[in-house]
């Protein structure tokens, strides 16, 4: 399916910004490794989700939902598979951590995931988990999925090469459960945020863990985790693109659902869009956004890899020069972000230099055109809020892609006073 998305004057209204789908993968997580029954209320409905969902009931959890609670029964310290392989879909989060976890059992077990996972590159924490004492190998000895778990990891010390903040976050999930006390050695170190989050959770659970920085932990073995009841938070990630909606085109835009005060790395946009010049307030817990000038600026998105689709639109619609830098990682998200946002927005009139860490980019007349999605759901979405400020109507593909996050993104934007509509491929060729 595609987007067709017709440009307009401006947006206004006001959105209740979707549940956080790192804190959701998280509490369907952790609420999988507890011996009793948790609930979890407002849990995102994404494709991402529901494959962590499905995951962790294929390592013998009991998932159920009534209404806005989801009901989850653990299998405790030691998972028990209910099939010998997981399919993971697209996401990369539920990816590793379903890693570390099977590898808390003595079964094997495979998993696996679409074509984009197959190419996402996870060696890094099968090493780490091997060096725990768990047994983890690439079946196409390339690094990445489809990957053979069995455990049991004991503990002891893993040197981890953190190029993805996911790697550690689940080490530091199923490490307080081995038998052994577990230190992790932190190398090259990106997405600190997300760590934090993490971080969080443990604690908000009671584990006893110490760290140093973001270098080293240690984490005390022979722990559990209690059963608990969480209400999850808006989506900053999923907030980015209202907000970037709103500097390029709000009259006013009022977002509702978020915490200012979470851990959740992408809350950092409203940094960056501020030193672009965009007009943002936070009153009373709610973020209101207007159209703004924009200008150029250097942006290190080192901990923010999954805002550099959107804040590569801003930097279009900004005068001057916009860097964006510190963010190889991005490469290894659900597509190579660099190289397929270089060559979108370079097909709208951007001019814009790709370089190994970010990009350098200088807006012009930007036109509406046929775009390619690349079936990642951000790039998607940026680009769908870029059409909107296009001279001509735009042609988006693989919009299904957005469902991984914000399955009515096309419907929250509209309730702005956009005008995107899903469309056939049958129906554009007519």
């Amino acid at each position: 399916m595609n987007f067709r998305v017709s440009p307009v004057q401006k947006l206004s209204g006001s959105v209740l910004v979707p549940s956080s789908k790192s804190h959701s993968i998280r509490a369907v997580a952790f609420a999988s490794l507890t011996d009793g029954i948790s609930r979890l209320r407002n849990l995102l409905s994404s494709r991402d989700t529901s494959a962590a969902i499905s995951a962790c009931i294929a390592l013998g959890a009991d998932i159920s939902t009534e209404g806005e609670i989801t009901i989850v029964k653990g299998f405790g310290k030691t998972p028990s598979p209910q099939t010998p392989s997981i399919n993971t879909l697209n996401s990369g989060t539920t990816t590793s951590f379903m890693i570390s976890i099977a590898a808390l059992g003595n079964k094997t077990v495979v998993i696996d995931g679409d074509e984009s996972i197959q190419k996402r590159p996870v060696q890094p924490l099968l090493s780490a988990v091997v060096q725990l004492g768990a047994s983890a190998r690439s079946i196409n000895n390339n690094g990445c999925p489809p990957l053979e778990v069995r455990g049991p990891m004991k503990g002891g010390t893993a040197i981890l090469d953190c190029k993805s903040s996911q790697y550690l976050s689940s080490l530091l999930i199923s490490a307080p459960l081995l038998s052994e006390n577990t230190e992790i050695i932190v190398k090259n170190v990106c997405e600190r945020p997300y760590i934090d989050m993490t971080c969080a959770w443990l604690e908000e659970l009671g584990i006893r863990f110490e760290r140093e920085g973001y270098e080293k932990f240690l984490i005390y073995g022979n722990q559990h985790y209690e059963p608990f009841e969480k209400e999850v938070p808006g989506d900053w990630s999923s907030a980015t693109f209202f907000l970037l909606a709103g500097v390029l085109l709000g009259e006013e835009i009022l977002l509702s659902g978020l915490n200012i005060a979470d851990t959740q790395a992408d809350k950092e946009v409203i940094n960056y869009l501020k030193l672009m010049g965009g007009k943002i307030e936070i009153e009373s817990g709610k973020v209101i956004v207007r159209k703004s000038k924009l200008h150029g600026a250097r942006l290190d998105l080192n901990n923010t890899p999954d805002a550099l689709p959107a804040m590569a639109v801003a930097g279009c619609f900004a005068e001057g020069e916009t860097i964006i830098e510190n963010v190889a990682h991005a490469r290894i998200k659900e597509t190579d972000r660099i190289k397929v946002m270089t060559e979108e927005l370079g097909k709208m009139g951007a001019i814009i230099e790709e370089k190994a860490d970010g990009m350098i980019i200088h807006g012009g007349s930007l036109n509406g055109g046929c775009f390619d999605g690349h079936n990642d759901h951000r790039v998607v979405m940026a680009l769908a809020v870029a059409a909107l400020g296009l001279k001509g109507e735009s042609i988006i593909s693989t919009a299904e892609a957005a469902n991984v996050t914000v399955p009515d993104f096309d419907k929250l934007m509209n309730s702005l006073g956009a005008r995107i509509e899903f469309v056939s491929t049958t129906e554009i060729s007519k």
